[in-house]
């Protein structure tokens, strides 16, 4: 059953993503789509995102197609071991989420997982950071900090990043800094 549809604006740069979330069964499923352009070409990602009823990434299927071909990566989470093709990725080990750095649509995952209250903070969190357009993976540190019901600090790399994110009552993205806004949905 859809719960949310989306269409996001890239600021920074030419592209949207089209996103839907849904409930699957006893968990959720975030699927999308990126179309933008990437050193001076055309790029599409697609990905699809399957959680657990607790927001713990479970499996993710990504596939991208640029000037320099497609590629895809297909990875499965389970109580913090990450695969890939059936080896696990020793670097992400004790991830939780996911986090697709092309798009806004997996901050979703922490912000219903953490549960954190008003005023506080998730403390640092490691997500499975997936690279556009590369699709390397790694460690990424995160840390959330729930400013008021619908507003959000999000830090990456010890506070080198740093983003306010207001999301809706799915939580997802309505406002990413100077990164992303919706536009729809």
């Amino acid at each position: 059953m859809e719960v949310a549809a989306c269409l996001w604006r890239w600021r920074r740069a030419t592209g949207l993503e089209r996103c839907v979330l849904a409930r699957e069964g006893v968990g959720w499923h975030l699927s999308g789509t990126v179309l933008t352009l990437h050193e001076g070409g055309p790029a599409e990602a697609r990905y699809d995102v399957t959680c657990d009823d607790e927001w713990r990434t479970r499996r993710v299927l990504v596939s991208v197609e640029d000037a320099t071909g497609e590629r895809t990566l297909s990875l499965e989470a389970a109580d913090g071991v990450w695969r890939v093709e059936g080896r696990e990725i020793a670097a992400v080990r004790g991830c939780l989420d996911v986090d697709l750095g092309w798009s806004p649509s997996t901050n979703t995952l922490p912000i219903r997982r953490l549960a954190v209250a008003l005023g506080q903070s998730s403390g640092p969190v490691t997500a499975a950071w997936v690279r556009f357009p590369d699709l390397a993976v790694e460690p990424l540190e995160q840390e959330y900090t729930r400013l008021d019901e619908r507003r959000w600090r999000y830090q990456s790399r010890g506070g080198a990043f740093s983003a306010v994110l207001e999301v809706d009552e799915h939580g997802l993205v309505i406002d990413y800094g100077d990164l992303w806004e919706r536009v729809k949905g």
